[in-house]
């Protein structure tokens, strides 16, 4: 069984993909080969953050308001404690890049291969789609 220093650190995402539970459709989530990390510290804090690699920059210094919405949907941030439960780690959200999420708990099942991190079949609602969704995501230890 896996502890809490097993997690501790910084992971870079290598991938995240989910699948719609009523359709079954597997799509990434954030376009192909996103950029994010989840790091899990020693005082039971985690901060996770993920961007679409190929996100529309801004043409001006001060961006649109379309611009700030290409932004918003190109992104997902939350930071919270956790706490690990057979299996799995529990992301409790106390902030989030958006608010509907509020102070919730994610439930993420979890397999730790040495440096290698995937967190399976965790359920959600797509925050840009509404749909219900399982995600996959796979991270490599920075």
């Amino acid at each position: 069984m896996t502890n809490a220093a097993d997690l501790l650190g910084t992971w870079k995402m290598l991938s995240w993909t989910r699948k719609a539970v009523v359709s079954g459709e597997i799509t990434d989530a954030m376009g192909p080969d996103p950029i994010g990390y989840l790091s899990y510290q020693p005082d039971g804090r985690m901060t996770a953050v993920v961007v679409e690699r190929h996100r529309p920059a801004p043409k001006g210094t001060t961006p649109t308001d379309e611009e700030k919405v290409a932004l918003f949907d190109s992104m997902l941030a939350y930071a919270g404690s956790y706490t690990l439960e057979d299996g799995k780690v529990i992301h409790h959200v106390d902030a989030s890049w958006n608010p509907i999420w509020g102070t919730s708990d994610l439930v993420r099942p979890y397999i730790l291969d040495g440096e290698r991190l995937v967190i399976h079949s965790a359920p959600g609602i797509d925050p840009t789609t509404g749909e219900e969704v399982t995600y996959h995501l796979e991270f490599r230890k920075v």
